[in-house]
């Protein structure tokens, strides 16, 4: 009872209410946020004289730029749109209703060739099945028979 009490709000001073640790904990991610979000802006990196670059370093940024458009390979990727052109164009593009045809006649050949190669193994597998559960069949009838008789001549 005096565990219960003591959130109750009791007589005590020191005793806290769920209102004020809650505006509490509030408080102390408030201030979290903002000295986490003062850090981040803080770092980022600051030019001299706010957005303006000087001539040096607009030719950097602009000697980059020419880099990494020649390291591009411009041939390559013109050679693979020609190839497929190529191989989409003689054709034509390909439409759903086909891939979706293409598709039912690769399962179905699927499901035929699953057949043809299971039938002969699985029809063996079958019959000692059924010869086993026979066998276990007249093993019970035998005991069940030798039980009663058994019982009837004592």
């Amino acid at each position: 009872m005096d565990g219960q009490g003591a959130w109750r709000g009791g007589a005590s001073a020191s005793r806290i209410s769920y209102k004020n640790a809650t505006i509490a904990v509030c408080a102390i991610n408030l201030l979290a946020c903002v000295l986490l979000l003062r850090n981040y802006y803080s770092s980022w990196p600051r030019i001299a004289g706010g957005h303006r670059f000087d001539s040096a370093q607009l030719r950097f940024i602009w000697e980059s730029e020419e880099l990494r458009r020649a390291m591009e390979p411009v041939d390559l990727i013109r050679r693979v749109k020609e190839i497929e052109q190529e191989a989409y164009g003689e054709h034509g593009m390909m439409t759903q209703e086909d891939a979706k045809q293409t598709a039912a006649v690769d399962a179905s050949k699927r499901l035929q060739d699953l057949r043809a190669g299971n039938d002969g193994s699985s029809q063996k597998a079958l019959e000692e099945w059924r010869k086993r559960k026979m066998e276990r069949a007249r093993q019970r009838a035998i005991e069940k028979n030798g039980t009663s008789s058994a019982a009837k001549t004592r």
